[in-house]
């Protein structure tokens, strides 16, 4: 790997990764399926507004699913996509690094 110079694919990669509640929003879907409520229970210092816009932008980027089941009432989910589910490692690399090196709040 060469680290001499910038690769533009990383880059995009941190641009998605590195955006304010989009690795929280992906580290709660990573233990499966979630309401939007479910979500917002577990990120609650994330407004509604900003939640909204994450999973948007998320889905378009096909790393979230939103699933539909035509219940009463009708019953919202979302979930990781393949491309989603293969940001587990990187979320458990962060997730070590900060067990090893942050300090306990």
């Amino acid at each position: 790997m060469d680290f001499s110079r910038m690769c533009p694919k990383y880059e995009s990669s941190i641009d998605i990764i590195g955006k304010k509640w989009t690795g929280l929003i992906i580290r709660v879907l990573l233990d499966g399926p979630k309401r939007f409520k479910d979500i917002k229970e577990q990120i609650p210092n994330m407004s509604d507004k900003m939640l909204t816009d994450r999973i948007k932008e998320l889905e378009g980027l096909d790393i979230i699913v939103r699933n539909v089941y035509p219940e009463t009432p009708v019953r919202i989910e979302y979930e990781l996509t393949p491309k989603g589910k293969d940001l587990r490692v990187v979320i458990e690399a962060i997730q070590a690094w900060g067990e090893r090196w942050m300090p306990a709040p």
